[in-house]
This record gives structure tokens, C-alpha cells and sequence, in this order.
């Protein structure tokens, strides 16, 4: 595995050299986020009789893990790819497995290490409980290995930046902003609540938020699952792309 070591080494001194940018960045983002909602919305609305700002927070943590898990991967790509520099990642002995490991990990240690961030930042603006850790470190890990994988697939596919925003401006935003981060599905009329039932998404924040409060709309078990099987197949499509060579190698 010194090929995968390697990799990854590589890939956290990337965005980790630019810190304030990959890491700083997200984490004021998201606290804005928080101070413009919760100043208009916390002192009328509750959600399942938690507090909106701190219904939030956990909403916009888990979106804050899953947005930069999937900019680190694939920004990472598109950048090798456009200056050639992915010639130097593809000559050595290094499987496609090894590849995909490489990259997804690091996706993920970049999106935890932003949602650490994020919860440090605005947890001081309302009291956050962990009821169930598990549910939160079990949803961190396979939202951000998803987002990680989908990342990669968005690198491959795309020549360009304009595609890469593309995908990631009507794909990946529509899929977080639309998943119960700043709401409760249950205040949507009925075919909305429908619809939100095939966004993935919408399960990793549900499930994640169960872990701080022990409520969701969804049981956390339905929803690791959906989660699970989202990234096995996410997983496979990526590991099938590098191994056929699909616009890196040919």
C-alpha cells in the first residue's frame, strides 16, 4: 500500500497548503449561514421541539462535510487533468483501487476535518446535546465517502471547470440545499415530502441529525442503509471509470 500512502499524502498536503481557502472558507460560509437564519427564523419556529438554531446546526455541519468532500476530489482531478500533471499519478505502479482509496480518504479527512470546524464555530450559539455519537460518526463517514466518490466520477467525466461547475452547480447544490438542512421535510406539502424521500442526501442529514437530538424523520437505520447502499454503488461506478481508463488513461 505505499502507492495509496503516497497518494494520500499528497492529496491532504494539497488542500491543507491552502487552508484558509479549503478549510477557513467553508467554516465562515456556514456561519453565516447560521447567523442570517437563526436571527430571522429562531425565535418563531421550532422543529420537533428543538430550537431552530439548533436544529441547524448539526443541518449545517453534515452539509458542510459533504459539499467539501466532494470539492476536494474532484477539484483535485479537474486541476491534474487540465495542467497534466496527472501523468505523474498515473505512471507508477499504483492499482486503481489504491487510486480510489487515495482519493476518497482524503475527500473524507477534508470534509470532517471542515465539519469539526463548523460545529466548533457555531455551537456557541446554541446548546448542542450528542445523543447518539455513532449515528454521527457512522453518517460523517459514509456521506463524505459518497460525496468523496462522486467527487472523483464529476474529475473523470469533466474536461473543463465550466463542466465541473456545472455538475456541482445542478447536481451536488440542488441535492444538499434540498435535503432538510434548514427545514424539517414534515413542513412541505405532501408530494414534496415525496419527492425529498429519492434525494440520498436527504438521509445523511436526517440520520446525522438523530445523532444530536434522537429525533429525525426517517429511522437513522433506514437511513444508514440508503447511505451504504448509495456508496457501494457510487463506489463501483468510480472504481469502474479508473479501471477502464475512461479520460485519464485514453
Amino acid at each position: 500500500m505505499m502507492g495509496f500512502r503516497t497518494l494520500l499524502y499528497k492529496e491532504l498536503l494539497r488542500f491543507w497548503k491552502v487552508s484558509f481557502q479549503t478549510v477557513a472558507a467553508p467554516m465562515l460560509t456556514a456561519l453565516l449561514y447560521l447567523l442570517i437564519f437563526s436571527h430571522v427564523l429562531d425565535a418563531q419556529v421550532q422543529v420537533n421541539g428543538v430550537r431552530y438554531t439548533a436544529f441547524l446546526i448539526p443541518g449545517l455541519v453534515m452539509m458542510s462535510v459533504l459539499q467539501n468532500a466532494f470539492a476536494n476530489s474532484s477539484s483535485s482531478l479537474i486541476q491534474s487533468k487540465v495542467t497534466g500533471s496527472v501523468v505523474f499519478v498515473l505512471l507508477p505502479p499504483i492499482s486503481y483501487v489504491e487510486f480510489f482509496l487515495a482519493y476518497v480518504v482524503a475527500a473524507l479527512l477534508r470534509g470532517l476535518m471542515v465539519g469539526l470546524g463548523v460545529l466548533a464555530v457555531t455551537g456557541w450559539f446554541a446548546p448542542i446535546s450528542f445523543v447518539a455519537p455513532f449515528w454521527i460518526l457512522a453518517f460523517a463517514v459514509v456521506g463524505g465517502g459518497i460525496m468523496g466518490s462522486l467527487g472523483m466520477i464529476a474529475g473523470i467525466w469533466a474536461d473543463k471547470f465550466d463542466q465541473l461547475a456545472g455538475f456541482q452547480n445542478f447536481l451536488i447544490m440542488p441535492l444538499t440545499m434540498l435535503s432538510g438542512v434548514f427545514y424539517s421535510i414534515h413542513s412541505l406539502p405532501l408530494f414534496w415530502q415525496q419527492v425529498s424521500h429519492f434525494n440520498p442526501v436527504f438521509y445523511m442529514i436526517d440520520g446525522f441529525r438523530f445523532g444530536f437530538f434522537g429525533v429525525s424523520d426517517v429511522a437513522p437505520g433506514m437511513s444508514l442503509a440508503v447511505g451504504v447502499a448509495c456508496f457501494i454503488a457510487v463506489a463501483l461506478t468510480t472504481l469502474a471509470m479508473l479501471r477502464s481508463g475512461y479520460k485519464l488513461r485514453y
